[in-house]
């Protein structure tokens, strides 16, 4: 039984389960979405290979990349490398912000499928809701966003994707998405953790049908440390990593940390982070939800006049010095 402080709690956060979340999020075409994941961003050479090959054998079964990881390849030669059948692995890739638009999007799209062995891909996104070195209040960015959008749902039209979404949309972006669409967006990829939980934001998504995947779940390594996180760890028993991460399965979200350590990896697997025992209690939860100030360790698609490069990666480990190579001269813009 519930005492009346955690019934008011319930039903202020309906996001709350009464049980551990299950391993996949059913998106609103059928497709299963597993929400255990393993990202890549960062992640180079036989470090991609070894990672992923490790993650499947481990029994992840999500593998995030992005064009502008510039690893979609190493990715498809992991699965090949883990003896996962291609059909069992659920692979995400992203449209960069330099592929913004129908010409570059249908190349970039035809890439993606090809680098990532050809036959489809599981979940294409767009990345950012902005186009590369376009001004932020510049009306080009929802144009080229709707264009690069209208292409991805041809490739779901015609089966090179199974599933189509989009990345770091605000609230603003989505709405404006979802009254466009002719295929709704099944998936919104965005920063969440306990000390940015996003409710507006949540909400749309669950009144649209659009599934969350969280990623940043570990505020760049820097939210291990946070005395609040520490405290609920020691209370359970538990790692900080895996506090974090239960609570953004909790919440209903798909977690994509990333680690190239093979016993990191097996740390994030749905038989480590959804098994029994799994469930945070709501005494612990109302801690962590306590954490909520806004704080974005990643790059800001608010379009707030700070929301620019200078932003990018903010506190914790995931410094402005860590994109060079990935992302260049990437500006980052979006209109408000």
């Amino acid at each position: 039984m519930l005492d009346k402080a955690d019934e008011i709690h319930h039903a202020l956060d309906p996001s709350m389960k009464a049980c551990a979340p299950s391993a996949h999020i059913e998106l609103r075409n059928g497709v299963k979405l597993p929400r255990c994941g393993l990202g890549t961003f960062k992640a180079a050479g036989d470090e991609v290979v070894g990672a992923v090959s490790v993650a499947l054998r481990a029994g992840i079964r999500h593998i995030d990349t992005a064009q502008i990881y510039k690893n979609e390849e190493l990715v498809s030669e992991g699965i090949r490398a883990s003896g996962v059948p291609r059909s069992e692995v659920f692979v995400t890739s992203k449209v960069s912000p330099y592929q913004q638009g129908t010409d570059k999007a249908r190349a970039a799209c035809e890439a993606m499928v090809s680098r990532l062995g050809g036959e489809y891909v599981d979940l294409a996104l767009i990345h950012w809701p902005g186009a590369s070195k376009t001004d932020a209040s510049s009306p080009r960015n929802a144009a080229l966003r709707l264009e690069t959008w209208r292409v991805l749902e041809e490739g779901y039209r015609r089966g090179a994707f199974k599933a189509i979404g989009v990345s770091n949309y605000e609230a603003h972006h989505l709405a404006e998405l979802l009254a466009a669409a002719e295929v709704a967006p099944m998936v919104n990829q965005f920063e969440l953790h306990p000390r940015r939980q996003c409710r507006q934001l949540v909400q749309l998504c669950e009144q649209h049908g659009v599934a969350v995947v969280a990623y940043a779940s570990l505020g760049c390594g820097d939210l291990l440390g946070h005395p609040t996180v520490i405290k609920v760890a020691q209370q359970l028993g538990w790692e900080p990593a895996q506090v974090l991460l239960r609570w953004g399965l909790q919440k209903g979200a798909a977690v994509i940390p990333k680690s190239v350590r093979p016993a990191r990896i097996a740390g994030f697997a749905p038989g480590a982070l959804l098994g029994p025992g799994s469930r945070i209690p709501d005494a612990q939860m109302r801690a962590l939800d306590g954490m909520e100030d806004g704080h974005k360790y990643c790059w800001d698609a608010s379009g707030k006049p700070e929301a620019g490069s200078s932003r990018l990666w903010k506190g914790g480990r995931c410094s402005k010095h860590a994109l060079k190579g990935y992302i260049g001269s990437w500006v980052i813009s979006v209109d408000g």
